[in-house]
């Protein structure tokens, strides 16, 4: 199984990315998946996540700007990021969860300055 994470970049303070994950070896259609990030010297922080159920949570820190959203037909996971902080500097992963076993994406960088 891979999870490929790919979208990130330099954005403007107040821009939007949108970072996807496509996975690549089994389905993840009815699994969990999440979005994390890492800021450097700070630990790893969930974003947004969602159950095989569909009920989708997000951190407070993105709650109202971010959007997390699935296409089954494509085996992607989507993180819609809008009104993009300095703060929401970061690497972001996605992951997946099938069984016992989670499954990581390699990251891709988010960057919003000025």
């Amino acid at each position: 199984v891979q999870l490929q994470a790919s979208g990130g970049g330099l954005v403007q303070p107040g821009g939007s990315l949108r970072l996807s994950c496509a996975a690549s070896g089994r389905r993840f259609s009815a699994n969990p998946v999440g979005w994390y990030r890492q800021a450097p010297g700070q630990q790893r922080e969930l974003v947004a996540s969602a159950t095989g159920g569909g009920l989708i949570t997000y951190a407070d820190s993105v709650k109202d700007r971010f959007k997390l959203s699935r296409d089954l037909a494509k085996n992607t996971v989507y993180l819609q990021m809008n009104n993009l902080k300095p703060e929401d500097t970061a690497v972001y992963y996605c992951n997946g969860v099938k069984g016992c076993v989670v499954y990581w994406g390699q990251g891709t960088q988010v960057t919003v300055s000025s």
